[in-house]
């Protein structure tokens, strides 16, 4: 895997994977940027809720736990002035037909394999969740 960034004005840049996909990133109006994109750190909660539901899909696919609609948000505080996140809260809503100890398992599984999840953890951010069954 490989990132780019390249500065293009003031607080601003464009990132890059190296496949072909690219995203600007910015700082808000009031922290003096252009607001033309999301914050790194604003990136990093985002890449948060993009694994669990890529994971969660493909972990409830292999445990047959059919669903019509997924969606995860993903809340990040920093306590005590923190320049990071300290807390992460995930709520995961689905409609789905199967009971909430499956949702539960399969949650559990994605939490433990979702590799941003992973980093979060080893970076010691809490992470807590709720689950949404719509």
């Amino acid at each position: 895997m490989k990132s780019n960034s390249l500065w293009t004005q003031q607080f601003q840049s464009v990132v890059n994977n190296g496949r072909n996909h690219s995203l600007v990133l910015d700082l808000p109006a009031e922290k003096g940027g252009s607001n033309n994109g999301p914050s790194a750190l604003e990136l990093c909660l985002m890449s948060m809720s993009g694994c669990a539901n890529t994971i969660f899909a493909m972990i409830a696919q292999k445990m047959r736990l059919p669903f019509e609609k997924l969606e995860v948000d993903v809340f990040g505080e920093q306590k005590d002035n923190s320049p990071t996140f300290t807390d992460v809260k995930l709520i995961i809503s689905i409609k789905t037909s199967e009971e909430m100890e499956k949702i539960e398992k399969c949650l559990q599984i994605t939490l433990n394999t979702c590799p941003v999840g992973i980093l979060f953890k080893q970076a010691g951010v809490n992470i807590s969740y709720e689950i949404k069954k719509l």
